[in-house]
């Protein structure tokens, strides 16, 4: 809130460390204010995600090794089970398995753009389970993670959150630096309880989670609708196709790749069969082992071709259709830099193409590090714990904040730092940092132009307000 209107006027926060100092403490509190109950659903939210693994493996258990009462069927009778148990759907993926006696895990998508995952008993084509992917207990974490399960709204305001969150950081910084103390509530804090403890164990806390905290908020900005998106167009000047990316930014961007990916897929075999799809050359070639027109053959071959090699679970299998002529297999693992994409001919099932992490630009691999480690996966269990610290050492400053807010605060005020009644005059250098964070993250930049723009309201209109809110009346100013 008030970023500008509290150090004494003739202060140049240079030169006066105390002037200074009340305003980023306000710049700190106002952040934290926004921020605290975002932090919380995303850090418990993030925590479960970081284990997607293990928890998808954990509920998928009841699936696996199956005690089959004949050996298994074809992948394709498998593939095409579910595929008739969702008529309208269309073929999106079959998951590699390495253990024939798993259920298999067929992936399939809906007109409007719904993910349904299938899984097929190998042995009778019985279907054990259908389910919403967005319904997975890790993908609904992720989803609240991302937008709070409030679509675009919710990822802007997550977005806003995470950029509100950096300024927090920043300034948290400037309030921990030691000016001449020791080590004692610098580096750990001192015993003792009461208000000095509860101070020492904040801002130890957010000095020691600092980096790593920063480290995660920019990784996440690959995401993000606002920032993400104009990324996305930045890298798109002068290229003379559309620049393909391995994330997507916000829930619109969701739903397109989903729509994309039903608008690719081949056709179903009723489908193929009525519109003559069935005739085109790539469901030709998937079909030359079959005698259903239109039907989809050959996943035992690419699964055999493909068990050697050793990719990074989960791979997927996905068929040739009119957009694609070639089979597609690729490796999805969360540790991206793993990550493969092979195609075969669908005539001798030869592979004709390979792309790898190494193949792709040097921006795109530094982002793909970046959000593998924040999701936990770019290091092993060690990544996971390290992330789960974070997490917790964040709502370590949300609870310690929270109770420091409380025990000062005022009765009857918000309990903002004490207000100081005239307009400083800016360091330069503090005005080019704000103008060059608002420009890299313009969520933040268009939030501080609201942010001022309310603030200077509130202060000639509402002089009630403004006194709860910690803010000068304008009435003040001009009578100082």
């Amino acid at each position: 809130m008030s970023m500008i209107t509290r150090p004494a006027a003739g202060l140049d926060l240079a030169a006066n460390p105390g002037g200074a100092y009340r305003m980023i403490w306000c710049w700190h509190f106002y952040a934290g204010l926004f921020c605290l109950p975002f932090i919380v659903v995303l850090c418990l939210s993030g925590a479960v995600y970081l284990f997607k693994p293990q928890i998808d493996a954990y509920l998928d258990r009841g699936f696996d090794h199956l005690a089959l009462v004949r050996a298994p069927l074809p992948l394709d009778d498998q593939a095409e089970a579910a595929l008739k148990a969702n008529p309208g759907a269309r073929f999106a993926g079959l998951e590699f398995r390495r253990d024939p006696l798993d259920a298999a895990r067929v992936g399939l998508m809906t007109a409007d753009g719904h993910q349904l995952r299938v899984l097929v008993r190998p042995d009778t084509l019985e279907i054990m389970k259908t389910e919403d992917e967005r319904s997975r207990l890790s993908n609904f974490m992720g989803d609240l993670h991302g937008q709070l399960l409030m679509g675009r709204p919710g990822a802007i305001a997550v977005e806003l959150a995470g950029a509100w969150a950096i300024v927090m950081v920043i300034t948290g910084l400037y309030l921990w630096w030691p000016r001449g103390r020791g080590l004692a509530g610098v580096l750990y804090p001192r015993l003792g309880g009461g208000r000095r403890f509860l101070r020492d164990l904040h801002a130890v806390t957010g000095f020691w989670l600092s980096m790593f905290a920063l480290f995660y908020l920019i990784t996440a900005l690959p995401w993000t609708t606002v920032w993400g998106q104009g990324f996305r167009y930045s890298r798109e000047i002068g290229q003379a196709l559309q620049v393909k990316f391995d994330w997507t930014t916000g829930p619109a961007d969701q739903q397109a790749k989903r729509l994309e990916v039903f608008r690719t897929a081949p056709p179903a075999p009723a489908e193929a069969a009525a519109d003559g799809h069935a005739g085109h050359p790539g469901h030709a070639h998937a079909a030359q082992n079959s005698e259903e027109p239109g039907k989809l053959a050959g996943f035992g071959e690419i699964a055999a071709r493909i068990a050697p090699l050793m990719l990074a679970d989960p791979v997927f299998i996905a068929p040739p259709s009119p957009e694609r002529p070639n089979w597609v297999v690729a490796s999805a693992s969360q540790n991206r830099p793993l990550n493969e994409t092979l195609e075969f001919d669908p005539k001798n099932f030869q592979q004709v193409k390979h792309e790898g992490f190494a193949d792709l630009p040097i921006v795109d691999r530094i982002i793909e590090f970046g959000i593998a480690a924040h999701e936990g996966q770019l290091f092993g269990w060690l990544n996971q714990l390290l992330s789960l610290a974070t997490a917790a050492g964040y709502l370590v400053l949300v609870v310690t904040s929270t109770l420091m807010w409380w025990r000062r605060r005022p009765v009857g005020l918000l309990g903002a730092p004490p207000a100081i009644i005239s307009p400083p005059r800016l360091a330069p250098f503090l005005i080019a940092f704000v103008i060059v964070l608002g420009f890299v993250l313009p969520a933040l930049g268009m939030s501080l132009v609201a942010v001022l723009l309310a603030e200077l309201a509130i202060r000639r209109f509402a002089p009630g307000a403004s006194l709860w809110l910690g803010l000068v009346p304008a009435s003040t100013d001009a009578n100082a």
